[in-house]
């Protein structure tokens, strides 16, 4: 049903001249059309908030949880894909890093294999010309994933003959690390020096478990 410009206007006019203070909810039926359907667009805003705020509001706090969880995922997924780009070359570092420790350990002397190092010691010595005043064992150390077997070395003879003692210790396929080194004159006169040193040689537990044998 369409209305005419003066209906329009006769229903303005009708709603400017409502006393808004004497309205009564009673006699709603003889209100001027255009408050009439201005309240009833208020009530039907008023029902769909309630129901929007009733049916939805619990939705979207839903749906804010799992947008939130949506982003820590993405954050996840972009971190392990990274990871997984890398995957090669760190199976690879792993890798080499497997076979380095395998020269290691073959490089570590058994419990039985220390007199023959011990001998070792002795022949670099007797190659470079040094009196040989000591070489004993002092007791073994056990640790974690290895055991270390220390050494008193003392010898004397001249600088460049002990200097190449020292290298020669550091040369021999098993390893062998020297600490706590004192060089002093052996005598009042002369060139003989003493070279005094704490030897360190390390078995590797496994060997020792399995009978002594190194790998």
């Amino acid at each position: 049903m369409k209305w005419s410009r003066e209906r329009w206007r006769y229903e303005w006019q009708r709603l400017e001249k409502v006393d808004w203070q004497a309205l009564d909810v009673k006699e709603a039926g003889e209100w001027p059309l255009l408050l009439k359907g201005l309240c009833g667009v208020l009530v039907f805003l008023i029902a769909f908030g309630g129901i929007n705020w009733w049916l939805v509001g619990g939705k979207r706090e839903q749906l804010a949880t799992e947008q939130r969880q949506e982003v820590r995922l993405l954050s996840e997924y972009r971190s392990k894909a990274s990871e997984a780009a890398f995957l090669p070359d760190i199976r690879s570092q792993l890798e080499t890093l497997e076979e380095q420790m395998v020269r290691m350990r073959a490089m570590l002397p058994t419990s039985a294999e220390i007199p023959s190092l011990l001998d070792s010691i002795s022949d670099a010595a007797v190659d470079n010309r040094l009196t040989i005043e000591a070489i004993r064992l002092r007791p073994t150390v056990s640790n974690a994933h290895y055991i270390e077997h220390p050494l008193d070395i003392q010898v004397r003879g001249g600088y460049h003959q002990l200097a190449q003692f020292s290298a020669d210790i550091s040369q021999l396929a098993r390893i062998v690390t020297q600490h706590d080194l004192t060089l002093v004159p052996a005598e009042q006169s002369g060139d003989t020096l003493r070279l005094s040193l704490l030897a360190r040689t390390y078995s590797y537990v496994d060997a020792e478990v399995n009978g002594g044998v190194s790998p």
